[in-house]
Order: C-alpha cells, then sequence, then structure tokens
C-alpha cells in the first residue's frame, strides 16, 4: 500500500469514525420521527431522510468555514432543535398508544429528519471537515458508509419506542441537551454570558434544556388527559 493510499484509508477511517460518533443522535430522531408510520412506509422514510440529510450535511460541511461565520446561526439551530424535540415526542394523553398511521405522514416524518440532522450538523462541520481534510468525495464515502449503521440503530430506536412508549420523552429530553450545547456553545451566546457573569450557565446549558423540554412534554400531556 503507497503512502498516499494509507494516508486516504487513515482519513476516511477517521471521517467515517467522526460520523458514527456524532450519529446516535440522527438515529434517535429518525427512530422518533417514522415510529407511527407502517413499518414498509418508516422504512421509506428513513432511507430518503437520511438521504437528503447527507447530502447536505456534505453541501454545509464544504461551506464549514462560511456558515459558522454567520452570527447566532448555531443558536438559532439550537433552538429549532428544542421545538423539534418537543414536537417529537408528542403531546396527547394518548399519543403512545395510537395506533400506527399513514396519516401522520410520510413527508411530516421525512422533513423533521432533515431538519434535525441539518441543524445539528451545524455543531460538527468542523471536525467532520477537519479529518477529511476539505476533500468533499471523502466526506461524502464516509458519510455513505455510516448510512447503513445509522438507519440501523433507527430501526433498533423504533422498535424501543414502540415496546417502551416511556422512551419517547427520554429522546426529546436527549435531543433537547444536544440543542442546548448547541444554545449555549455559539459565540455569542456565551460571550453575552460571560458578560453578565452567567457562564456557569454554559456547562448546565445541556440538562437545562433537557429539563425544560421534559416538563413541556409532560405538562402538555396532562392538559390533554384533563381535557379528554
Amino acid at each position: 500500500m503507497g503512502t498516499f493510499e494509507g494516508i486516504t484509508w487513515l482519513a476516511l477511517l477517521n471521517v467515517v469514525a467522526i460520523d458514527l460518533v456524532l450519529s446516535g443522535d440522527n438515529a434517535l430522531v429518525i427512530g422518533m420521527a417514522v415510529r407511527k408510520l407502517p413499518p414498509a412506509l418508516a422504512k421509506r422514510a428513513a432511507v430518503a431522510g437520511a438521504a437528503l440529510a447527507v447530502g447536505l450535511r456534505v453541501v454545509f460541511t464544504g461551506l464549514a468555514a462560511l456558515l459558522l461565520a454567520v452570527p447566532l446561526l448555531q443558536a438559532v439551530g439550537g433552538a429549532l432543535l428544542l421545538h423539534l424535540a418537543a414536537k417529537l415526542a408528542g403531546g396527547q394523553a394518548d399519543d403512545d398508544d395510537a395506533p400506527s398511521s399513514a396519516a401522520i405522514g410520510f413527508w411530516p416524518a421525512v422533513q423533521a429528519i432533515v431538519v434535525a440532522d441539518v441543524v445539528m450538523s451545524l455543531d460538527n462541520v468542523l471536525a467532520v471537515g477537519g479529518a477529511a481534510h476539505g476533500n468533499l468525495l471523502l466526506m461524502g464515502l464516509g458519510l455513505a458508509l455510516s448510512i447503513p449503521l445509522v438507519l440501523g440503530g433507527s430501526a433498533l430506536v423504533t422498535q424501543a419506542l414502540h415496546r417502551w412508549p416511556v422512551l419517547n420523552l427520554l429522546g426529546a429530553a436527549i435531543l433537547a441537551g444536544t440543542a442546548g450545547q448547541m444554545i449555549a456553545h455559539d459565540a455569542l451566546v456565551t460571550g453575552w454570558l460571560a458578560a453578565a457573569g452567567l457562564a456557569a450557565l454554559v456547562p448546565a446549558a445541556p440538562a437545562l434544556a433537557a429539563a425544560a423540554v421534559a416538563g413541556v412534554v409532560v405538562a402538555r400531556r396532562r392538559v390533554a388527559a384533563e381535557v379528554a
């Protein structure tokens, strides 16, 4: 194996490793988004959403420096993910026991997967871009190799959510924690917190966001149960 080939394989392994480490939340989003769809439709939605998201992630990784220079972009992305986490957790009193139905929507599920993946990608594009040394082909190959594992992980998540519906709340809390971290680590937000003497909130942001979303979902379900 030549030197060039060795470096290429090493870079590819680095990209795949980073993608897999960062794909836990993505698998969780896919599993939560498709859990109410019939099995065949759920599989199609997962594949379509993941494919679109990967394509956009490659483009965003190539534009990493430009994107991360946009003020508050990471914070806005985190806020979007907070909303999505609460939405995916459901809010009806009987939501967890409702039967699967195509009425839930194929495209809404795909849209949720793409939006969440793109938003979360804002937090890690530099890591992937650095490992690939700016090589878009290498990034694309790494992402392509990680897709089957992400889809396999999402299938396991979907099965677990069907078996233990209470995990929907845990999933929402995990996504909210990611969102809180994104918001708190936005350069402008971090600066504002430091200037206000609230720098201690930065490490606590994931836990605070997770607790807030979990509280909102629980309160929403209680209100729905009382109305019903």
